[in-house]
């Protein structure tokens, strides 16, 4: 899982954020793989793509990416953010590796244009390759005292259970290819 600090787990115990809570799904339901948890704070679309070669070391079956909420929140150019998540997605699908692209939303502050521009990005880049999509990685998690931590960014642990939540209906049908080390 290719991502930023939601992915990381900011503020979290490990065992606490997304990452872990998917590989506890997939042991209980009795999936053969292991997640790997890519997410580093305050990590960029740029940052995801210059880490791209050693996150898709080994046998990657599938490639949660989960970035550009950094992007956003700095205002970077959205056609930066554009290529780097089309760079990823291409390289790991010429690999033969599976992809879940979760989209992030741009600060309303930041004006109408680029936050629909923003959110284009993400749909155009899942549109364009085929890959499955979760338009919003924060749904329902956003905006809600009780979900998030005090810095109103970053989920708490009943945050980062949504965000699980919301991600496994997507992950599910991708499980269904080869196990890793296995030919696509």
């Amino acid at each position: 899982m290719l991502g930023d600090s939601l992915t990381a787990g900011y503020g979290l115990e490990r065992r606490q954020a997304y990452p872990a809570l998917i590989q506890g799904r997939l042991d209980a339901e009795g999936y053969d793989y292991e997640v790997v948890n890519a997410g580093l704070s305050g990590d960029t679309s740029a940052g995801g793509r210059r880490r791209l070669e050693w996150v898709l070391e080994g046998p990657v079956a599938i490639l949660v990416v989960a970035l550009g909420g950094n992007d956003g929140l700095r205002g970077l150019p959205v056609e930066q953010l554009r290529d780097n998540l089309e760079h990823i997605v291409t390289s790991a699908r010429r690999r033969g590796i599976r992809v879940l692209l979760a989209g992030m939303e741009a600060p309303a502050n930041l004006g109408a244009n680029y936050t629909a521009a923003f959110r284009e990005a993400f749909q155009n880049v899942a549109r364009e390759h085929d890959v499955a999509f979760l338009p919003f990685l924060l749904d329902g998690v956003v905006g809600r005292v009780e979900l998030n931590q005090a810095d109103a960014i970053h989920p708490n642990a009943r945050g980062a259970a949504r965000l699980a939540a919301n991600l496994w209906p997507l992950l599910e049908p991708l499980l269904a290819g080869p196990s890793p080390g296995e030919a696509p």
